[in-house]
């Protein structure tokens, strides 16, 4: 197989065709693959054509294709059978969290690529280190950890697990520009990554803020929205903290870090939710009370605003200030 690049336009690979899988696919045929989508679920064959269907008619309306769906879906197989991947460059896996589940799936895969294929896993929570162990061939297994919608956000983390060929790392890193992305190669493997690691710190701040009666979830969400999603779509932690004074948080942090939450328990509040069966908007029960109407105009308003801050994101790349620079 010749290296992997954007010219070589390598054949796609997905596996698992929920939201996540269904997004992942639309992604890849915006960006001019062949896709073959499998379903190892059968009920996902039910729904994912009409998932991938409306999300390029979406992106059609906001501009981010100019062909109707057809166009694309003449590129796209969507199958159970997994025979249907032996021909693809790169496959992502996006099963469930379970490394059972996973490592069934890998060996299905497997039967059927090439050796020289790359496999990657859009896991949030395994190790990759522990995920290439289930594999013939860990050097070429790889995280691909993506966030929903996949087809419309910037973000991307490569991750390498202990064994991962650092090569081919650079070569997903490279493709991935062509998905529009503004990927992060992860060189070393952690639990968590990169993202994950900052969020459910602050996930477990919150919690604790609420669990004992400092605010209420609405108060979190609040300061959330109008503080910190104020800017973080410009800059992260570190170049805030260059754009507002470095020396003003040393000293906050001085004596602020040994009075935040450190437990390694999972919360009441999102415990109890789950026992219920809470799955948020999805079944309309969650931190919020939703009527099954309400549920529904959240779906499609989160769906509308992944479009439109889009747009304005992409008028703030990470090299904004060099390319104002060079003119």
């Amino acid at each position: 197989m010749e290296k992997i690049s954007p010219a070589t336009n390598p054949e796609m690979g997905v596996v698992g065709l929920g939201l996540m899988g269904c997004s992942i696919t639309t992604c890849f045929l915006m960006a001019g693959h062949t896709v073959v989508a499998i379903a190892p679920i059968a009920i996902d064959l039910e729904y994912a054509e009409k998932r991938i269907h409306d999300h390029l008619v979406r992106s059609r309306e906001h501009g981010l294709v100019n062909e109707p769906p057809d166009f694309y879906f003449k590129r796209l197989t969507i199958t159970g059978d997994y025979a249907a991947l032996r021909n693809c460059d790169v496959v992502v896996e996006c099963t469930l969290e379970r490394i059972d589940i996973k490592k069934s799936v890998y060996e299905k895969i497997e039967a059927v690529i090439r050796e020289d294929a790359i496999l990657t896993s859009n896991t949030s929570a395994i190790p990759i280190s522990i995920l290439q162990k289930q594999t013939l061939y860990p050097k070429r297994f790889f995280g691909l950890h993506w966030a929903e919608p996949s087809h419309t956000t910037r973000f991307l983390e490569i991750i390498c697990g202990d064994l991962s060929d650092q090569e081919l790392a650079e070569q997903l890193y490279e493709l991935s520009h062509r998905w529009g992305k503004e990927p992060t190669l992860v060189r070393k493997d952690i639990r968590g990554f990169i993202t994950n690691r900052l969020m459910y710190a602050m996930y477990r701040e919150a919690f604790y803020l609420v669990e004992n009666g400092y605010a209420t979830v609405e108060d979190v969400d609040r300061v959330c929205r109008n503080n910190t999603g104020y800017w973080m779509t410009l800059v992260g932690v570190f170049r805030w903290m260059d754009l507002t004074g470095v020396p003003a948080y040393h000293t906050v942090m001085k004596d602020l870090f040994p009075t935040l939450n450190n437990s390694t328990e999972v919360p009441e509040l999102i415990d109890k939710i789950v026992r219920e069966g809470g799955k948020g908007v999805a079944n309309a029960k969650g931190f919020y009370d939703y009527t099954p109407e309400e549920a529904r105009l959240w779906e499609e308003t989160f769906t509308e605003f992944s479009y439109e801050i889009r747009q304005l994101a992409l008028k703030y790349p990470f090299d904004v200030v060099k390319k104002k620079m060079k003119k």
